[in-house]
């Protein structure tokens, strides 16, 4: 293999540096404890109860999923499908069963489950694939959110708000309506106060003596009983054990950008020099994590039962008009967050409606994403086998009209790239995967304090 010498590679971090400069002020760098909450080492006891309430379908209506449900370290932190089978549902990752006829779960979860790598990151301030949550100084929480000025004082960071979410959700945790009390809570948006989710949820922690313990032990001096257990200082453990154990920050690109100049192949080194030039993917990847944090329109595939959207003449609510949802302006139909790239050849699928299931099939879609769009091969998608889904995943691309709406708010140019490109590029995404991501075993405990199996 030839390697470039320390001045070339010197020089190509240079360039790449001017190549982010030009289109993002935030130049591109290794990570640091600084860029981190908690200087990167939230307090271990915080880590330790998250790390369990993680695991705990405690924190479900019908005592039957948890958060590691959706977001597993065995499936990079998703599921391994493009669309989640949330409440309900049976097994683990790509197995994980729907049920058939009077057992069939009610309804999926129309976005993919994103992975969770590196979100302690002070940077990412917005959550969720429409941005919904996020950090805002004028509302009283500090907080931008669905649950608006039910969402209470206290959480610690924007991850944390995220935390707040998935049990209030019928699909995700909550269950049915009628079918338990905090169902019943979400489905009034009952979400605060006496009798509400948080405070339904957080009374199954109470009654758990190990785990009155275990919140005396992460917030000493401010949980001294039972009672004084909320939902607040669940999230705030969940976080900080998210923040801690998924922050991947030692890929060989970060060695590289610290100095270590043979540690990334030539084919990789190729890639960069493509990734933040001829390609242009640093326009919107950019800074540490290889995000803008911004919200963009690349003509991806709608796949499954969408957000409840109908464009014009339709009805179904297959539809999905992303940021619009949010912010209620129309030029932000069909627009989503740009993802991070850091660990993603360790996540797929990819895309908000986990369209492509392989890194490939990804970045061949960016290239030229119109023609993507039009061309969409359904066999690209992961989705668990139940036969009635067979044609409803896919109404919206069997639609022209529709198809043509989502091509009509693209933004990206093609770009052409002979194959040996197309290879090279991958191989710069692959040299973004943390090693330490490989195996993340020990991050799943073995039992947690409710009793509750951990495996599904």
């Amino acid at each position: 293999m030839l390697k470039t010498s320390s001045s070339l590679a010197g020089l190509l971090l240079v360039l790449i540096s001017a190549n982010l400069e030009a289109s993002d002020p935030v130049a591109v760098k290794a990570a640091l404890d600084s860029d981190f909450y908690d200087m990167g080492s939230p307090v271990p006891a915080r880590v330790e109860l998250g790390r369990l309430l993680f695991f705990d379908k405690i924190l479900s209506g019908n005592l039957n999923i948890s958060c590691a449900s959706c977001h597993h370290p065995f499936a990079g932190t998703g599921d391994g499908l493009s669309l989640p089978v949330g409440e309900g549902g049976i097994g683990l990752g790509v197995t994980r069963d729907t049920g058939y006829g009077g057992d069939a779960i009610h309804e999926r979860v129309p976005r993919n489950a994103p992975p969770v790598f590196n979100l302690g990151a002070r940077e990412f301030t917005r959550m969720f694939h429409d941005g919904r949550v996020e950090e805002d100084p004028l509302e009283y929480s500090g907080f931008r959110s669905p649950a608006g000025d039910q969402l209470p004082m206290g959480l610690d960071n924007v991850l944390a708000v995220q935390a707040m979410f998935p049990v209030t959700s019928a699909t995700e945790m909550a269950g049915q309506i009628g079918e338990n009390e905090v169902a019943d809570a979400a489905a009034a948006n009952r979400l605060a106060g006496p009798g509400g989710v948080w405070d339904l949820v957080a009374g199954g922690m109470q009654a758990i003596p190990e785990y009155v313990e275990l919140f005396r032990a992460a917030f000493p001096g401010e949980i001294l009983a039972a009672s004084d257990i909320d939902f607040v200082h669940a999230a705030n453990a969940i976080a900080a054990f998210e923040a801690s154990a998924w922050r991947f920050d030692d890929s060989p690109f970060d060695r590289y950008l610290r100095g270590d100049h043979q540690v990334m192949s030539t084919r990789a080194r190729n890639g960069m020099n493509l990734f933040y030039g001829k390609a242009g993917c640093g326009s919107c990847h950019s800074g540490t994590f290889q995000t803008d944090h911004d919200f963009h329109a690349v003509a991806m595939p709608q796949i499954g039962p969408g957000k409840g959207d109908n464009q014009s003449g339709f009805s179904d609510g297959s539809d999905d008009f992303g940021r619009e949802r949010v912010t209620g302006e129309w030029r932000d139909r069909f627009r989503f967050r740009t993802p991070s790239l850091r660990n993603v050849a360790l996540s797929p699928p990819y895309g908000h409606s986990g369209a492509y299931d392989s890194l490939e099939g990804m970045v061949r879609h960016h290239l030229d994403t119109v023609r993507s769009l039009h061309a969409y091969d359904t066999s690209q998608a992961t989705l668990p086998s139940r036969a009635d889904l067979d044609d409803s995943d896919f109404r919206v691309m069997k639609n022209p009209v529709r198809r043509n709406a989502i091509a009509g708010a693209n933004e990206l140019e093609p770009v052409v790239l002979k194959e040996k490109e197309i290879q090279d590029l991958i191989a710069f995404l692959h040299a973004l995967t943390d090693p330490a991501a490989l195996d993340m075993r020990r991050d799943v405990p073995p039992s947690v304090p409710s009793g509750l199996p951990v495996r599904d």
